[in-house]
């Protein structure tokens, strides 16, 4: 029989080495197994039959090319990580099974996931368009087809040093499907065992900001390939609008936050202005006191709206709508989560001024990340510096959100409407938002993401996590199209 794969797996502990060089042989499938190891690291395995490549790793695009040379065989196997690798019985003639049945460019799979020395099920979700986020996750297993992985590869005009893998599978992604086989195929040993909410700032650390300078220049590349970049112009906007009795709203849906609804209702009131403002609560059917304390500020300030909808099929987006459209929305409506804070009594002044000095249509601040007692917590400072007039937009297409507190010019965001979930409802706005008109940015502190076991996101499984990342990847999906549709109108003009 035909061995049909080249494996290449990153440089290991010995032991870990022997565990995955006996999987792959095992499995009868593959002919050659190579080591990716740093140049120097005097790496010897010609004991075992496996040769050594010696390269900066899978990330760069410098040791992508020297794979796609000595590549002879039909397929090309990538393991990311350096523990042992456990392949489950025939998971390998699987996987080129499926890629051979469905002239897949790249397969991969779910798995076992093994956690604690917990084994459990790790499904992972369907490759669609707008899966952009450089963070998708295939797992540490990818099956490629040899001609779609040198093709990407001879059409690689950028090294990078980080971002070569990220701009494989979007160069592949451009000719070829990627193809998700919903089986457990092989086990993964995982030592990040932070909860989902440690690790969603990740991408925004400022450690990290020479990953994501070379990320972003992958996406880039790719949306103008695939004819979904815009170009920096915007439509013009202007604030004339009569009929607002408030310049700005501050709206707060919430729903059983009585132990933090308070503190983030009083950081509104303490606000400082010049004009007119007022705070639009949205109670969503609390059960826990939080209606009756939202009822107790109204008697004492008629700057406090609390509106309990008439429907009860509402989620954020929802209940966004009901502040937006009622008649004492203000010019602008400007949000705080009621878990959080303002950080100081200037913030709704800072973001209307910046509404009238640059002009757009929606303004993203920045926060400080701290825990309930309001000490800070690391990364610190969420700035979104990733966010720049000339590319943020078409940026905000590989990111998965677009930064707070968010405020928007209330016309524009009636007519485009929040959706009615409760996860992705601001990335969903802001990605409309961006495609026309030109976003606002404030890159100091605003206010006080208090993070505590109470967070919606504090500590998702998998299933919940999927979920989400499922539906942001659609909105990218829906957006891309928008774009590359508005490009073609454009050129037909």
């Amino acid at each position: 029989m035909e061995k049909k794969i080249t494996c290449l797996l990153p440089l290991s502990d010995n032991e870990a080495a022997q565990f995955t060089v006996r999987s792959l042989k095992d499995s009868g499938e593959v002919a050659k197994i190579v080591v990716v190891s740093r140049k120097g690291s005097g790496t010897d395995f010609s004991d075992t039959g496996v040769s050594v490549l010696e390269s900066d790793g899978f990330t760069t695009t410098a040791s992508l090319k020297k794979i796609a040379d000595l590549v002879q065989t039909e397929f090309v196997l990538i393991y990311t990580k350096s523990f042992s690798l456990d392949l489950g019985k025939f998971a390998l003639k699987r996987m080129v099974q499926v890629c051979e049945n469905t002239s897949a460019g790249m397969v991969y799979s779910d798995y076992f996931e093994n956690r604690n020395n917990q084994l459990s099920p790790y499904p992972v979700i369907d490759y669609q368009e707008g899966s952009l986020r450089d963070d998708f996750n295939f797992g540490s297993l990818m099956l490629y087809r040899s001609s779609a992985f040198k093709e990407a590869c001879k059409s690689m005009n950028q090294e990078y040093v980080f971002a070569g893998l990220y701009d494989l599978r979007l160069k592949v992604s451009q000719k070829h499907s990627l193809v998700h086989i919903p089986e457990m195929l092989y086990t993964d040993i995982e030592r990040d065992t932070r909860k989902s909410g440690e690790k969603q700032f990740d991408y925004v650390d400022p450690r990290n900001r020479a990953v994501q300078i070379e990320m972003e220049a992958a996406c880039t590349d790719h949306l103008k390939k695939m004819k979904g970049w815009l170009k920096p112009e915007f439509k013009s906007i202007s604030f004339n609008a009569e009929g607002f009795e408030y310049e700005a709203s501050v709206i707060i849906p919430v729903k059983n936050r009585v132990k933090t609804i308070r503190d983030a209702i009083k950081s509104v009131l303490s606000q400082e202005a010049k004009f007119k403002f007022n705070l639009i609560v949205i109670d969503n059917y609390s059960s826990d006191g939080t209606t009756d304390l939202i009822k107790a500020f109204t008697k004492v300030d008629d700057r406090v709206v609390h509106i309990i909808p008439e429907r009860k099929d509402l989620g954020i987006g929802g209940c966004w709508n009901e502040g937006v459209f009622h008649q004492k929305c203000g010019k602008f409506a400007i949000q705080l989560d009621s878990d959080d804070l303002y950080i100081d009594n200037t913030v709704i002044s800072r973001v209307v001024d910046a509404f009238y000095n640059q002009k757009c249509a929606m303004v993203v601040g920045s926060y400080k990340m701290v825990n309930f007692n309001l000490d800070d917590l690391p990364p610190g400072l969420i700035d979104h510096k990733e966010w720049t007039p000339e590319n943020g937009r078409n940026n905000a297409l590989r990111i998965n959100g677009l930064g707070a507190p968010r405020a928007f010019y209330t016309l524009v965001l009636r007519d485009i409407r929040v959706p009615n979930v409760s996860y992705g409802e601001d990335y969903a706005v802001g990605l409309a938002i961006c495609r026309n008109y030109q976003i606002g940015r404030i890159y100091e502190p605003l206010y006080l993401c208090r993070r505590w076991e109470g967070n919606t996101d504090a500590a998702l499984d998998v299933n919940r996590m999927n979920t989400h990342n499922l539906y942001k990847d659609r909105l990218r999906t829906i957006e891309l199209l928008a774009r590359k549709r508005l490009n073609i109108e454009s050129e037909n003009k």
